[in-house]
C-alpha cells in the first residue's frame, strides 16, 4: 500500500480480465468457475466471463474474522493496523504506545480471507452475488467456515445447470442487476471502488452505465448498515447475525428497494434465491445492531456523492456516511506525492483547528500510474486526530476502508490536464456535499493563466504493462478502462 507498487493494484484488475479471457477462449472453454479472493480480483474474473459470454460462475474466497488483542478494546481488523501508526504518532511514541502499535498489528488478521469489513473486497462479493454471479450467501461466508466448504462442494452441480441450460452472463448480468447491485452497496455503505469496478463491469455486458446512475440510486437508497470502515461490525457479523448476505436482500426486496427479478447462476431469480433462503434460516432478526430497519436510517440516502465544480468538471466521488459532516471550506495544501504528505503528517505541519485541504494529484488512471488507493495518507490523517480538521481531495481512488471527508476520481485527472492540477498552496477550496460542487475559489481567467504555465505531463514508466497501461487506460469517470 505505502510503495510504488501499489500502481498495479488497479491495472492488475484488467490484467486479471485479460488473462482469464485469453486462459478461456485460447482452450476454447465450454463454461468457467472463478475463484477470486479480493476487490480487483473479482470484477476482473467478472469482466472476463462477460466478454466471452459463457457459462460462469464465481466462488468468492471467504472474508477474514475480526482480531482480538489485550492492549485493545473491541475487534480489530487490517485498517486497525494502518491506523495504529497515526495513533502511535498523536501519543508521543511512548514505550507503552508502541506496545499497542506492536499488539495491534501482531493481532489484526488472525486467518485467511479478506478484509473484514465492508470494505472493497466485501463490497464487491456482494455485488457479484446480487448481480446474481454466485451461488446464495457466497459473499457472506467467512473463509474459514464449514459453509465457504459446502459451497465449493456444490459447484459442480451448478455449473452442470448453467451448461445444460445454456445461462450465460449476459443473461444475468442486466441493467437490473447493475441497478440492484448499486443499491446494495448503498445500504451497505459500500467502498467508492464500486463506482469503478461496476462502471467496468457493466461495458464488459454492454450494459449503459454512467456514474449519474450511481448519484440517482444513491438519492433514492437509505444507509442502513453499522459496517466499518464508519460503523461498529464485520462481514462475519452480517453472516452470524443477519443470516447472511441473501437474508439482507430478501428484506431489501419485500420493502420494495431491490427488485430481484433478473435471473441467477442457480437458475433462478435472485427473489426466488431469497424466499428459499428465509424459508430454510428464517428471516433476518429485527432486534440486532448490524441492519437498520428501512424507516430508521443512519442517513436517509446513500452514503456515494458525485460531485462536480470547476474542479471535478467531469466529476468526482466521495464517500460520505453522515459523520463527516456536510461542508468543508479550507486551504489547500498540494502534494504531488503521497510519501511528500505523509511526511507533512508526521512531522506536524498539518494542525489541528486550521482547516485544511489537502490536495494529492498526479494519481489517476495515468498519472499514478494506476490511480494508486490513498490509504496511507487517509490512515495517517485519522490515526492522527486530524478527521474533523482535514480533507483529503485526488485524482486517485481510495481504499474501501477510507473514512473522513474524502474526494476522489477527479476527473480529468491531472495528468490530463485537469484542474486539479493548477491548485496553488493556499486556494480555498469548497467541499459542498449537499449541493454536491467541488470548487476552487480562483477565477477562471486565473486558471487559464495558470494553465500556459504547466509542463506538460510525461508518463513515469515508460516499458512494460504499466507503460501499456498509462497510454490505454480511460479516465475514472468511465470505470478507468483500456481501451
Amino acid at each position: 500500500m505505502g510503495t510504488s507498487a501499489m500502481s498495479y493494484s488497479l491495472p492488475s484488475r484488467d490484467l486479471i480480465a485479460d488473462s482469464v479471457e485469453s486462459c478461456m477462449g485460447g482452450h476454447w472453454l465450454d463454461g468457467c468457475v472463478v475463484v477470486p479472493g479480493c476487490d480487483k480480483n473479482m470484477p476482473g474474473v467478472l469482466m472476463a466471463l462477460g466478454r466471452l459470454n459463457r457459462p460462469g460462475i464465481m466462488v468468492y474466497g471467504g472474508t477474514i474474522r475480526p482480531g482480538h488483542c489485550e492492549s485493545m478494546s473491541g475487534t480489530l481488523d487490517i485498517v486497525s493496523a494502518f491506523q495504529s501508526y497515526g495513533q502511535y504518532l498523536a501519543s508521543g511514541s511512548s514505550p507503552s504506545a508502541e506496545k499497542v502499535r506492536y499488539d495491534t498489528v501482531r493481532h489484526a488478521c488472525p486467518g485467511p480471507g479478506a478484509c473484514g469489513g465492508m470494505y472493497t473486497a466485501n463490497t464487491m462479493a456482494s455485488c457479484a452475488e446480487v448481480l446474481g454471479m454466485t451461488l446464495p450467501g457466497s459473499s457472506s461466508f467467512p473463509a474459514e467456515y464449514d459453509e465457504k466448504k459446502a459451497e465449493c462442494d456444490s459447484i459442480g452441480q451448478a455449473m452442470r445447470t448453467l451448461l445444460e441450460k445454456n445461462i450465460r452472463p449476459r443473461d444475468i448480468m442486466t441493467r437490473s442487476a447493475f441497478e440492484d447491485a448499486i443499491t446494495l452497496t448503498m445500504v451497505l455503505g459500500g467502498s467508492t471502488n464500486a463506482v469503478l469496478h461496476l462502471l467496468a463491469m457493466a461495458k464488459s455486458v454492454g450494459v449503459d452505465l454512467t456514474i449519474d446512475d450511481f448519484q440517482r440510486i444513491s438519492d433514492a437508497t437509505p444507509f442502513l448498515a453499522n459496517l466499518k470502515p464508519s460503523g461498529t461490525y464485520v462481514m462475519e457479523d452480517v453472516h452470524r447475525v443477519l443470516g447472511g448476505i441473501p437474508s439482507v436482500v430478501h428484506y431489501l426486496i419485500e420493502n420494495k428497494l431491490i427488485k430481484g427479478e433478473h435471473l441467477t447462476v442457480t437458475g433462478l431469480t435472485l427473489r426466488e434465491n431469497c424466499e428459499r433462503w428465509v424459508a430454510e434460516r428464517g428471516p433476518m432478526p429485527k432486534n440486532q445492531d448490524v441492519l437498520r430497519p428501512i424507516d430508521q436510517p443512519i442517513k436517509s440516502t446513500g452514503h456515494i456523492r458525485v460531485l462536480y465544480g470547476n474542479l471535478a468538471p467531469g466529476g468526482a466521488v466521495a464517500k460520505i456516511t453522515g459523520k463527516e459532516g456536510l461542508h468543508f471550506t479550507g486551504k489547500a495544501r498540494v502534494f504531488d506525492t503521497e510519501d511528500d504528505m505523509v511526511h507533512a503528517v508526521e512531522q506536524g505541519s498539518i494542525k489541528k483547528g486550521e482547516k485544511t485541504v489537502i490536495i494529492l494529484r498526479y494519481k489517476g488512471p495515468k498519472g499514478g500510474p494506476g490511480m494508486p488507493e490513498m490509504l496511507a495518507p487517509t490512515s495517517s490523517i485519522v490515526g492522527r486526530g486530524l478527521g474533523k480538521d482535514v480533507a483529503l481531495i485526488t485524482d486517485g481512488r481510495f481504499s474501501g476502508a477510507t473514512r473522513g471527508i474524502a474526494v476522489g476520481h477527479i476527473s480529468p485527472e491531472a495528468a490530463a490536464g485537469g484542474p486539479i492540477g493548477l491548485i496553488d498552496d493556499g486556494d480555498e477550496i469548497t467541499i459542498d456535499l449537499t449541493n454536491r460542487t467541488l470548487d476552487v475559489n480562483v477565477s477562471t481567467e486565473e486558471l487559464d493563466a495558470r494553465k500556459q504555465n504547466v509542463k506538460p505531463f510525461k508518463a513515469k514508466v515508460k516499458t512494460g504493462y504499466l507503460a501499456r497501461y498509462t497510454a490505454l487506460v480511460t479516465s475514472a469517470n468511465t470505470g478507468g478502462i483500456m481501451q
